[in-house]
C-alpha cells in the first residue's frame, strides 16, 4: 500500500520531533512544523534520508552551516542541510 503525502508529512514531523537529543528535537521538530509541507517530493527524499543520521553528525553539521560555515557532512544532502540550518538560525540566532 502506498503512503499518502499526508501520512508521509506526519510521519516525518513525528520522527522529527522524536529524535532522542533535544537540541535536534527543537531544530528538527520547528523545521517539521513549518517549512517540511513545503517540500518537493525530492526533497523530501533527502529530508527522510537526513532523519536517517545520527542526530551528534546532524547538529554538528547544522550548527555549522547556522555559524556560517558549510558544516560538513555529505554533499547530497547539502540542499536540506542549508534549509534545515537557515529556518534554526531565523528561529534560534547563532550557536555559539
Amino acid at each position: 500500500m502506498t503512503e499518502t503525502p499526508e501520512v508521509r508529512l506526519r510521519r516525518l514531523k513525528m520522527r522529527s520531533w522524536r529524535r532522542g537529543m533535544k537540541e535536534m528535537d527543537l531544530i528538527l521538530g520547528h523545521f517539521a512544523d513549518g517549512p517540511l509541507a513545503g517540500l518537493t517530493a525530492s526533497e523530501l527524499d533527502d529530508y527522510e534520508a537526513v532523519l536517517n543520521e545520527n542526530d551528534q553528525d546532524l547538529y554538528r553539521w547544522i550548527t555549522g552551516r547556522m555559524n556560517g560555515g558549510d558544516g560538513r557532512g555529505p554533499a547530497a544532502l547539502a540542499p536540506v542541510l542549508d534549509r534545515i540550518a537557515r529556518h534554526a538560525a531565523e528561529r534560534f540566532g547563532p550557536v555559539r
